[in-house]
């Protein structure tokens, strides 16, 4: 391996290096005291719970651990949005977990944490996934209550769910460990079954002084709405437990006993590891967003056996398309090129671009993926499309525009990956957060804006000194160079992967070596759900 690749490869271990810092950190929930409260109470923290909970040894992806981060300095944080959410298996069936995390603002509601459990519950009901509820929540959080009650997509629409999942045949189980309060109390009642812990578990639509304010009533918690309250007079839950290890080990019980639904039938054979060394990944990057590098040498340490099956791989080059294994899976993907590659007619053509013989390409291959029943996996390193006179001429837009509908329309699942740039329509075009991919992860190099924060520093900043102009203002170049490293260092901090992940744009940040665990456990789950809707991608100019 040359120089350049060990400079990759020392700069991306210090990317996952500061990852797995800021992770260990987001663990601690609220913090150590607060820990060691909830186990003086006799209870287990949300992870705890959940390693409790799912099979020893067995595979687990966490969806949002960075859900929150620096989003609330003035509320005092909220830690992976306040509740944990695991994709994982409950006696060998996968599942996924959603547990509040009653360290961090005894496990309040906070915006994020409202978009968090609809993220998860759309995961379940996208994938028929069985959803674990481990509830242990003083319900939404006052001081931003503004942000989380009244919207489609608020705190209101997680029952919502809670009905449609039940209409759809979605098993939900629900485990009361803590609190569960005014609203929040209908999430376990709409679940299919529910259990609470005695003494520690309550349910109430409002705890005793409040209903000693509006009704003059006094009572204590534990009488309003306790276990024996719920278990042996009101008959709200269904069994009831003696501490958080008998009512864990309940669910694996049951978890153990349901029966099979039906497949999607997705191809899968024995799993090879790649005949390429997969930690080369970690040098294969560049240490800067504008150098190249061959895609096709990340594919190859990807799939299974280092075996790729490239689609019309003379033309359109600045996308790869290609049927592969995953994992076992079969899967097409779709990739951006990152080098600089010679087109059909002579021309150099930028990596990281589409162009219109690429997305042209892109399109068939995505309806060929969507005839023969093949999940997709898009691998994102995209600065756009190629403008200038010459690509409009030559139809760029109604190119751009059959690929976005040819995989906005896929019905099979789709799994996007960013890798390094994910700017502009580019975004779209590859299967962004707005397009429904059933997982989304970046890694520690990713970046997600409109475009970069040079190119958008260049054009803000031009608009800026144009108004100070107009003002009568004289813009020195130093002035004009101050306008512009400070537009660009805001911009640069919103591209980051921790930005984008904090606000959910992406499902998380993850280590490369783990994209194949990612993409196989997700296609798995996808296989719960048949496909049930013919594709039909509607019109496209050709």
């Amino acid at each position: 391996m040359n120089i350049e690749f060990n400079k990759n490869e020392d700069k991306m271990k210090l990317l996952i290096s500061a990852m797995e810092h800021k992770l260990e950190k987001i663990y601690l929930g609220g913090g150590k005291s607060r820990i060691e409260k909830l186990h003086e109470q006799g209870k287990m923290t949300a992870r705890e719970r959940i390693q409790y909970l799912i099979d020893k040894g067995s595979k687990t992806i966490e969806i949002g651990a960075f859900a929150g981060e620096d989003m609330y300095a003035d509320h005092g944080g909220c830690p992976a949005g306040g509740v944990v959410v695991v994709i994982g298996y409950v006696s060998g069936r996968q599942c996924i977990i959603v547990a509040n995390d009653a360290t961090v603002k005894a496990g309040a509601w906070f915006p994020i944490t409202g978009k968090k459990n609809l993220r998860a519950q759309e995961i379940a009901m996208e994938n028929r996934l069985p959803i674990i509820y481990l509830v242990d929540s003083a319900g939404v959080y006052l001081p931003l209550q503004d942000e989380i009650f009244a919207d489609k997509e608020h705190f209101g629409r997680i029952f919502r769910n809670n009905a449609i999942m039940s209409g759809m045949g979605i098993l939900q189980i629900s485990a009361v460990m803590g609190s569960c309060v005014a609203g929040g109390a209908y999430l376990p009642i709409m679940s299919d079954e529910a259990m609470i812990v005695d003494k520690t578990g309550s349910i109430f639509l409002a705890g005793s002084y409040l209903v000693k304010a509006a009704i003059g009533e006094t009572i204590d918690n534990e009488t309003l709405g306790g276990a024996t309250t719920h278990c042996e007079i009101s008959g709200v839950t269904d069994y009831k437990c003696k501490d958080d290890a008998d009512c864990l080990t309940r669910i694996k019980n049951i978890m153990s006993k349901i029966g099979y639904f039906d497949k999607a039938g997705f191809n899968r054979i024995e799993p090879k590891a790649p005949q390429k060394n997969e930690q080369e990944i970690l040098g294969l990057i560049p240490d800067a967003h504008d150098k190249q590098y061959d895609m096709n040498e990340v594919i190859a340490r990807l799939v299974d056996d280092s075996d790729f099956e490239e689609y019309k791989e003379g033309f359109g080059q600045t996308i790869i398309c290609g049927l592969t294994r995953i994992d076992g899976w079969s899967v097409g993907i779709v990739a951006n090129q990152r080098k600089v590659v010679k087109s059909k007619k002579g021309e150099m053509q930028f990596g990281g671009v589409i162009y219109s013989d690429s997305a042209d390409k892109a399109a068939r291959f995505i309806m060929n993926c969507n005839q023969k029943k093949i999940p997709l996996v898009f691998l994102q390193d995209v600065t756009g499309f190629m403008v200038g006179s010459r690509s409009e001429h030559a139809g760029i837009i109604k190119d751009g525009a059959k690929m976005v509908n040819a995989m906005a329309n896929s019905v099979v699942p789709k799994f996007t990956v960013v890798i390094g740039n994910s700017y502009g329509a580019g975004n779209y075009a590859m299967c962004g957060k707005a397009f429904d991919p059933r997982l989304i992860i970046g890694w520690p190099t990713a970046q997600i804006a409109v475009m970069g924060g040079a190119q958008a520093a260049k054009v803000l900043g031009q608009i800026e000194v144009a108004s100070l102009k107009a003002k009568g203002e004289i813009i020195t170049p130093e002035k004009e160079a101050e306008l512009y490293n400070k537009t660009k260092d805001r911009y640069d901090s919103q591209t980051t992967p921790y930005y984008a992940a904090a606000r959910l744009w992406v499902d998380a940040i993850i280590n490369p070596l783990d994209t194949r665990k990612w993409i196989s456990m997700g296609i798995e789950m996808a296989n719960n759900a048949p496909i049930i809707k013919a594709y039909n991608v509607g019109v496209i100019q050709t």
